[in-house]
């Protein structure tokens, strides 16, 4: 590595460090701005929010803006190099834009890397918090699915279905568990008035529970019990989901979970699969953005840097909004969660590809 590849990436990353402490400021004052009256009226402290929620908040806005921070100081060192000339004395003796770009492609490559460990792994536990905290704080910001006229399945032919589940307590009200004979024929059903976890035993205790056994040709044999413990493939956690569950969880956690979720049948997995699939995508933008901004901000452009950091934040918000306009298809089902995620990074590596085209090498 020579000592300009050094200097190159010392520089890169130093700018990429200060971009993301400005942008953390900045949204950490607008979310304060937005959101304090809310935090306020429902109950948390000043001291809370600054100690425990925005803490925790963190980690997510680092992952959310460290493609344009590092976008935003691939601009502005690139243009520096362009503005003094170095990159005109630089092509001159020889060195094509490409070669130049190594650095930069090692710097993109390590923070899509590190990137996609800090989103699969550590964002998670922190997301907890945040997610738990705006449910509780945040007026309209609960995020449940459903709660109530639940249908699972719990296994190949029996179906749970519950009248209302509460998530706090793990207890769900009005329960009939359903048993199918091979030819769909209803063979033995359970109801129940209320059903709750039990966390030691990790099984289902069910209260003034009626247990109807049904015959071909006979009549059903109806049996009372006061209270009975069983265990079912379907867990708390399938019973009330949230829009940002997967938000919370690491990628083995969420692929375990929708796994669980598959095969308890239910229904409407598209908002979770596009989460999960964008925990993979989105470090790529890191990369992505890098090899969009060397060879843009590599030519002198009357404006200086101003004309440079506005090409550079249009560009940004284009690529948030390609990402941003592709999930509502994926959550309706107009386009799959994987092509949904991936979508948006595709079509910008086509156009970064274009511009490594037309760029003067």
């Amino acid at each position: 590595m020579s000592t300009f590849e050094r200097h190159i990436i010392k520089r890169l990353l130093k700018g990429f460090v200060l971009f993301v402490g400005a942008l953390l400021v900045f949204f950490i004052v607008l979310h304060w701005v937005e959101y304090s009256d809310d935090f306020l009226d429902g109950g948390a402290t000043i001291w809370e929010v600054f100690t425990v929620f925005y803490p925790n908040y963190v980690p997510e806005i680092i992952r959310l803006t460290s493609p344009l921070a590092l976008f935003l100081s691939c601009i502005y060192l690139t243009g520096t190099l362009a503005q003094e000339l170095q990159l005109v004395a630089l092509q001159t003796s020889g060195v094509s834009l490409y070669q130049l770009m190594r650095p930069y492609l090692g710097v993109g490559l390590l923070v899509t890397v590190f990137m996609f460990g800090f989103n699969g792994w550590v964002v998670p536990k922190t997301n907890e918090v945040v997610v738990r905290y705006e449910n509780e704080y945040l007026p309209g910001n609960q995020k449940s699915v459903q709660t109530s006229e639940i249908h699972r399945r719990n296994g190949p032919h029996s179906i749970l279905s519950v009248g209302y589940y509460d998530a706090d307590r793990k207890r769900a009200h009005t329960v009939s568990l359903q048993q199918l004979a091979g030819d769909a024929r209803l063979a033995r059903r359970v109801d129940a008035n209320r059903m709750e976890w039990d966390d030691s035993l990790e099984v289902w205790r069910l209260d003034d529970v009626t247990r109807r056994t049904f015959v071909k040709g006979e009549p059903q044999r109806k049996r009372t019990i006061a209270s009975l413990d069983t265990t079912l493939q379907v867990y708390p956690r399938d019973l009330a989901r949230s829009k940002n569950d997967v938000a919370a969880m690491t990628i083995p956690a969420a692929a375990e979970y929708l796994a669980a979720l598959r095969r308890s049948g239910v229904g409407g997995l598209t908002r979770p699969l596009v989460a999960y699939y964008n925990k993979f995508a989105y470090p790529f933008a890191n990369l992505l953005l890098v090899l969009i901004g060397v060879p843009i901000a590599s030519t002198r452009r009357r404006g200086g840097q101003a004309v440079r950091f506005a090409i550079g934040l249009l560009i940004a918000f284009v690529y948030l909004s390609v990402q941003k306009l592709a999930e509502p298809l994926g959550y309706a089902g107009t386009l799959s969660p994987a092509w949904t995620a991936w979508l948006p990074h595709l079509t910008f590596a086509v156009v970064a590809l274009l511009v490594l085209w037309w760029a003067r090498k």
